[in-house]
Order: structure tokens, then sequence, then C-alpha cells
């Protein structure tokens, strides 16, 4: 398992802010993924819009998770609705 920041926008809305964070995180645990820390860093302006919104949350988490199953989480993320933006970056040893 290698470690991994994945950072998340989300819309500011409080509603979607959550369902969109229940949903993260129920995909991340059912594809063992440890998460180690997270750092809510709070409403930030965007650098360009995204999905029409200018805003969003910004949350921060440090995961262990398996190489394989980054992609398959790429692509799960992907058809979630209450995620802005996300990216993962691999951590060095």
């Amino acid at each position: 398992m290698r470690r991994y920041e994945l950072t998340v926008i989300f819309p500011l809305e409080e509603d979607q802010h959550k369902a969109g964070r229940e949903q993260l995180l129920s995909d991340l645990a059912a594809n063992g993924a440890e998460i180690e820390k997270t750092d809510e860093t709070g409403d930030r302006d965007l650098t360009y819009e995204i999905k029409k919104r200018t805003r969003g949350k910004y949350v921060l988490f440090t995961i262990k998770v398996d190489p394989v199953k980054v992609t398959v989480l790429d692509r799960i993320f992907k058809l979630n609705t209450n995620l802005l933006k996300y990216l993962f970056v691999r951590l060095e040893e």
C-alpha cells in the first residue's frame, strides 16, 4: 500500500458538501483505503470556474491505498456529481 494525498473540492452548498463527503468516504472504505489524516482547509476562490461555480470547500486527505485501486477510485469519483474536482498525489516514502 502506498501513501497518497487526495485533495478534493466540494460545492459550498451544505447538502451537496455533506452528500459528496459521505459518498467519498464510503467509496474509499469500500476500496480498502485507510484515511490517516483529514485537513479541512476551508472555503476558497477557484482559479477558474468549475461547473459554473467560483468558490469551493477544499479538503485534504492523507490516505494509504493499493495503487491499483487508485484507478478504480478515479473512475468512481468521476461519477460523483457532488465533487467539483479531485487530485491524487503520491507521497514519497
